[in-house]
């Protein structure tokens, strides 16, 4: 069998999804910071935001990975609430 030419980092198909959800997430959040109506929170909830997923970068464990992922799937859609009934 013949050695792989790509190398030892490259990511696994697998991988590579969920660093793209991962990513599509992230822009996301940020989109919907956006709309956050006061500067103070919307430059708080920036900061936290890349905050969180910097701190988590270096994740490798997939569960802890998935878990991470659903929590801030969880706090977009709070936030998304929180804005749709100021809006209303």
């Amino acid at each position: 069998m013949a050695a792989s030419r790509l190398p030892p980092s490259a990511l696994t198909f697998k991988q590579f999804l969920q660093r793209q959800n991962t990513l599509r997430l992230y822009r996301d959040m940020l989109r919907t910071i956006r709309r956050v109506p006061d500067e103070a929170d919307r430059k708080y909830l920036r900061d936290w935001a890349r905050d969180e997923f910097k701190r988590n970068k270096s994740a490798t464990d997939q569960d802890a990975i998935r878990m991470m992922i659903m929590q801030a799937k969880n706090h977009l859609e709070e936030l998304q609430k929180s804005l749709a009934f100021a809006g209303s």
